[in-house]
């Protein structure tokens, strides 16, 4: 755990600083900030998406996830409980749910997550996910000038999901195979694509609706690749 809690540190850390630098922004610098923030999602979701395979199931995932969502209405239930925490901390950012999402999906959806996750839970190495904090210190500092506290707050369910991969991956590495991996960076990679749009507001996407479709495309694969 100790890569995943170095991590959360390294978000924490990095967010706060961005915080800082988000404060002296004057509006039309903060407009096209947001802009460059939003190519850059977009960005990082192709480089993501170029690879994909197993398309059939990736296009399968999406859909019976967005379903799902939809069903369960995730993003009226994330609303509220960002709207709590502005409430209980006094966060004043309209832009908070966007970026808690936008973070999680940066930080903890690629193979670098998942490898990362699974050479610390069964070989005890902590090298890739130290590398990768190193990577997420600057992209948080970066983000959190653009949304704020939200990126902060996306440390938490870092700290979650890396460390459940984590415990999985102790009693069960050889679920995550290569194809598995590659489902999940491909799905994450859409996902941020949606993100990068919302960003530039070119349309309004309900991406956290999307998410279960991260669970649904693992369970596919893992039942028919």
């Amino acid at each position: 755990m100790l890569g995943t809690l170095v991590n959360a540190a390294a978000v924490i850390i990095g967010g706060s600083i961005g915080m800082l630098l988000k404060k002296n922004m004057p509006k039309r610098i903060t407009t096209i900030y947001f802009q460059a923030v939003g190519l850059f999602t977009l960005a990082i979701g192709i480089t993501m998406v170029v690879k994909m395979e197993n398309i059939l199931i990736v296009v399968g995932s999406l859909a019976i996830g967005s379903l799902l969502g939809e069903w369960m209405d995730l993003e009226k239930g994330v609303n509220r409980m960002s709207n709590y925490l502005k409430m209980k901390f006094n966060i004043g950012n309209e832009k908070f749910s966007e970026g808690i999402i936008t973070a999680f999906l940066l930080f903890c959806i690629g193979s670098m997550t998942i490898i990362g996750a699974i050479d610390e839970g069964v070989r005890g190495s902590h090298e890739l996910l130290f590398t990768k904090s190193f990577m997420d210190f600057f992209s948080a500092l970066l983000l959190a000038s653009a949304f704020g506290i939200g990126v902060v707050f996306s440390a938490i369910p870092l700290l979650i999901f890396q460390g459940l991969l984590t415990f999985i991956a102790m009693g069960a590495s050889s679920f995550f195979t290569p194809v598995i991996i590659q489902g999940l960076t491909s799905v994450g990679g859409i996902l941020l694509m949606g993100l990068g749009i919302n960003i530039l507001e070119i349309k309004k996407l309900r991406i956290m609706n999307m998410l279960p479709a991260l669970i649904v495309v693992v369970l596919l694969l893992g039942l028919f690749a």
